[in-house]
């Protein structure tokens, strides 16, 4: 068996041990394993009761990670996520308390109801890997992923999020309503197991390899051009206000590998990185105020932006 089957048996295997519990989603859990072996952090938006909290927390159960989740709310504090120092009286001293970011799937619920000051408590975190806390900086976990919510359809009571950390996200997927056979199913599997239904962690060393493998992933030279020939196109369309950054390119590099060998390849093709761009582009672009007032859609403008943009070969 070689290295590219392996991260595609994986992948089987998590989406069938999720199958159990969570219905659908099978793109959404294909963007946590690429996010997981790419190093980037998931954006989920979904209306309440679509089981964002549910899948989150089955991943990681069933990959044997550590898991925390944060309520984001108004009066949430930068070091309720970051942690804070005590003075231990028994101690007569002060001790480091860590704060829920200390784990390797954070999940940031509903992240747009908490100020800006508190989202920012994230960014450092998100880019680097460690937090500061009074002068004094701490490394987290490896692997470190944060998978934020918001819900499209709240307006009060809620901030925008600012470019700069929707830049830190990797992917931003969507979580909508099931197909009405897939609704029946999940009343079908809760009416026989109730509210029994267990996880089986899978006793793999997943993130081991992935990572192991998307190292070893090749993209040719043409497939280096073709993701700089999309991302500048971004920045010329002229109803784009604000194109994608160069992080921007360099995630969906990494994407694009972590999408390969989750489908059995260790080579790179232009329709994996399509396929990132659909989900990595879009929260990237600012439009500009006359394209909005059209109605026009970043996910429209990407579609166009993939269409002009051809693959060149060396």
């Amino acid at each position: 068996m070689n290295m590219t089957t392996r991260s595609s048996e994986l992948f089987t295997r998590v989406r069938t041990g999720m199958g159990g519990v969570i219905i659908g989603y099978r793109d959404i859990i294909e963007d946590l394993l690429i996010g997981l072996a790419a190093g980037g952090h998931i954006l989920l938006e979904g209306v309440p009761g679509v089981a964002k909290t549910t899948l989150a927390k089955t991943f990681c159960e069933l990959t044997g990670l550590k898991f925390k989740r944060v309520q984001f709310t108004q009066d949430l504090l930068p070091s309720d996520i970051t942690g804070h120092y005590f003075f231990n009286q028994k101690k007569q001293e002060f001790e480091f308390r860590p704060g829920p970011i200390f784990a390797n799937v954070v999940l940031a619920d509903e992240i747009n109801r908490a100020p800006s000051k508190t989202q920012s408590a994230l960014l450092e975190a998100m880019e680097e890997k460690q937090v500061t806390v009074e002068g004094t900086t701490f490394k987290l976990n490896d692997p470190f992923l944060v998978i934020a919510t918001i819900n499209p359809i709240e307006l009060e009571g809620v901030y925008t999020l600012p470019e700069a950390q929707l830049d830190r996200f990797m992917i931003k997927g969507r979580m909508d309503y099931l197909a009405d056979e897939d609704e029946l199913r999940l009343l079908e599997m809760k009416n026989g197991k109730w509210k029994d239904t267990k996880v089986i962690p899978l006793n793999e060393d997943i993130y081991g390899t992935l990572t192991k493998e998307i190292r070893t992933c090749r993209a040719d030279a043409s497939i280096l051009r073709y993701i700089r020939d999309i991302v500048k196109e971004t920045r010329r369309d002229p109803q784009v206000m604000l194109g994608a950054s160069p992080r921007a390119g360099e995630l969906i590099l990494y994407a694009s590998k972590a999408s390969a060998i989750l489908n059995g390849r260790d080579y790179v093709v232009p329709d994996d990185v399509k396929k990132v761009c659909r989900k990595m582009l879009p929260h990237r672009l600012t439009l500009s105020m006359d394209s909005e007032l059209e109605g026009t859609t970043p996910y429209l403008v990407l579609e166009r932006v993939l269409d002009r943009v051809e693959v060149v070969k060396a």
